[in-house]
């Protein structure tokens, strides 16, 4: 969430950087941020004032009661008692106006960082590095939908029978193959000086809006609406949370936090072939990457949270490319985000398999995320998170790259991890 006082002293740069977002109405809408603040603070003013007034009255009907003057003193009781009238209808619009300006900041964007480009939809992402190179495959290569069907590996219409389409079931080596990436991936992420979480997988509604899913995004989510409870759409919400009405010592950031997860995502709307298999998923799995940083080195930080990422693919031996997102495309809470893509061969496409997102102040300001600068001032600090990796389109992307006439064969570094190097 924007701050008030950075809008103001910031509104034409706020208004260019919406407008890179394709954000409508934002002109009307900052403008009347701008004016139910003023509201805001005119409205306590004025209660303060009266409560000033009834104060000092009531220091005053004491001294004349202790005089006695008791006419006098009921004479100033009738006064205090129009001045309580007053603070409590002062007090209820000020409570309006509260209410009135949080709506509105909730539904405002992140400021995307200068260096993300125009656009509108994805078309306008710019890839900004390319890495590995795509294999070969032998005549009469499979999509993975096909592939696990043939080896028994995950069920989809079992999952389906059980839940319902986008919940499958992994068997015997895919459900080894997955625990494997889950522990690979933690393992590098620990061995990077992340230190591993393992959070609830429900959240309320505070948790929600901490970090900018709700009020946005309360259609994509699960909801308990007994226990009013969210199942999460992926870790960052519970990791970041931990750190929600926090003030950390300056010495204390950077935080690294890294978490398994499953996630539970309705993606309402999501149909056809290019959803197929593991492409789209209402429950997956997910490692998750989480820093609070200082403002000063958050940018760096993401640099590096970025080229973790890269040794990871490396390692897994995918031909992979990285995305900056364009403005249109960027997600609400973010004001730079690179995604990575894995090239799937035997769906020759590329899939979206991380997201690596600064969002400053952002979340940091819904959190109520601060620290204690140099001057012992509470400032807000940034947040930053990766998928470290999202296992789903990685599982894909792996069992369509490395089939082979044998079976499918598992890349060097899982081969610990899964106990076996291919599945035939």
């Amino acid at each position: 969430m924007l701050q008030v006082q950075f809008i103001k002293d910031n509104r034409e740069k706020v208004l260019v950087g919406l407008a890179k977002r394709n954000f409508k109405d934002a002109e009307n809408i900052i403008d009347e941020v701008i004016a139910t603040d003023e509201n805001r603070k005119s409205t306590q003013a004025k209660l303060d004032a009266v409560l000033a007034e009834a104060n000092k009255l009531s220091k005053e009907i004491g001294q004349l009661f202790k005089s006695g003057e008791p006419q006098k003193a009921a004479i100033l009781k009738e006064k205090t008692a129009t001045l309580k009238e007053e603070s409590k209808t002062l007090a209820e619009q000020l409570a309006t106006a509260n209410e009135q300006l949080q709506s509105l900041l909730y539904t405002i964007p992140n400021i995307p960082n200068e260096i993300v480009p125009g656009g509108n939809s994805e078309e306008d992402n710019e890839i900004v590095f390319e890495a590995g190179s795509i294999p070969t495959l032998h005549e009469g290569a499979m999509p993975h939908w096909e592939l696990v069907k043939k080896y028994d590996i995950i069920d989809f219409e079992l999952g389906n029978k059980i839940a319902a389409a986008g919940f499958p079931v992994y068997k015997g080596k895919g459900a080894r193959l997955q625990r494997a990436l889950i522990n690979y991936f933690l393992d590098k992420n620990t061995a990077a000086g992340y230190l591993e979480i393992q959070p609830p997988y429900l959240v309320n509604e505070a948790s929600g809006i901490g970090t900018g899913q709700l009020p946005d995004k309360e259609g994509q989510m699960y909801h308990d609406a007994k226990d009013d409870l969210y199942l999460i759409p992926t870790g960052e919400v519970p990791v970041t949370n931990i750190y929600r009405d926090v003030i950390l010592k300056a010495d204390e950031l950077p935080v690294a936090n890294t978490a398994y997860t499953p996630c539970f995502r309705r993606e309402a709307g999501s149909y056809g072939a290019h959803v197929r298999g593991l492409n789209r998923l209402h429950q997956f799995d997910k490692v998750e990457i989480v820093r609070v940083e200082h403002p000063e080195n958050s940018y760096a930080a993401l640099e590096k949270m970025v080229d973790h990422i890269k040794e990871i693919l490396e390692e897994l031996n995918l031909p992979y490319r990285i995305l900056k997102l364009c403005g249109g495309d960027l997600g609400f809470t973010s004001t730079l985000t690179y995604d990575f893509e894995a090239f799937s061969t035997s769906q020759d496409k590329w899939l979206e398999i991380s997201s690596v997102s600064n969002f400053e102040t952002f979340q940091a300001n819904r959190l109520k995320l601060r620290f204690k600068n140099s001057d012992g001032k509470n400032q807000l600090a940034h947040t930053l998170n990766g998928s470290s990796l999202a296992l789903p389109r990685v599982l894909a992307a792996l069992l369509e790259n490395c089939q082979t006439p044998e079976g499918i064969k598992i890349p060097e570094v899982l081969i610990p991890y899964t106990g076996f190097d291919i599945i035939n």
